[in-house]
């Protein structure tokens, strides 16, 4: 069932035979790109922590692996303000990082870029921060927990679906359209909490649903 919540998350179905080389060896070439990411959010965190060493490690939690997660809190609570830059920033690295997941899980063969959109695509709107409860992204993580719990298991099925995609695609070129669907579907539910819970962009709870 599709539904119409503000976190939008789509992979274009590769109705074509899949590179059967690149999925082979796919977790060795996703190093590199991994290492960038890895990088990437790494120095997100560092120009949002202080200076000194012994906050780092609290601020990278908190920051949620380089979104930014604590300064929108307070943002949103006591000055009612959802900076733009934030947003794009949120938005962008949410983007690349889900090229990277959807290479990882086989989705698409294309190389993950670093800025262009290729086949992976995810969008939100910009909120406005008025319109917002200001109270409610202090306890959004706990109403998520449901979620959290639920995506545990979707996500070990999205793993087993990945594994025999492999084997598909290296016997038959193709990617079976109704493991695409679940693993796109566990990927888009991730999102929606993450846009709900972390990105703080609408106040909508999340839908239960893969579609």
């Amino acid at each position: 069932m599709k539904t119409t919540y503000p976190v939008v998350f789509t992979v274009d179905f590769p109705d074509r035979d899949l590179n059967r080389l690149s999925t082979a060896f796919r977790i060795i070439a996703v190093i590199p790109i991994g290492i960038i990411l890895t990088l990437l959010t790494g120095a997100s965190l560092r120009y949002v922590t202080s200076t000194n060493g012994t906050n780092e490690t609290v601020s990278s939690v908190a920051t949620g692996g380089g979104l930014l997660f604590l300064p929108l809190v307070l943002m949103i609570l006591f000055r009612q303000k959802y900076p733009r830059w934030w947003f794009d920033w949120n938005l962008q690295l949410l983007r690349f990082s889900n090229r990277v997941t959807a290479y990882i899980a086989l989705l698409d063969d294309h190389y993950p870029s670093t800025d262009e959109e290729q086949a992976v695509h995810l969008g939100f709107p910009y909120p406005d921060a008025r319109q917002l409860n200001r109270w409610l992204p202090l306890v959004k993580w706990l109403l998520a927990i449901p979620h959290y719990i639920v995506l545990f298991f979707l996500a070990i099925g999205a793993v087993v679906a990945v594994i025999v995609a492999w084997f598909a695609i290296l016997f038959t070129g193709r990617y079976p359209r109704g493991l695409f669907d679940f693993v796109v579907g566990v990927i888009r539910w991730s999102n929606r909490v993450t846009g709900y819970a972390v990105v703080l962009v609408t106040d909508e709870y999340p839908p239960f649903s893969l579609g």
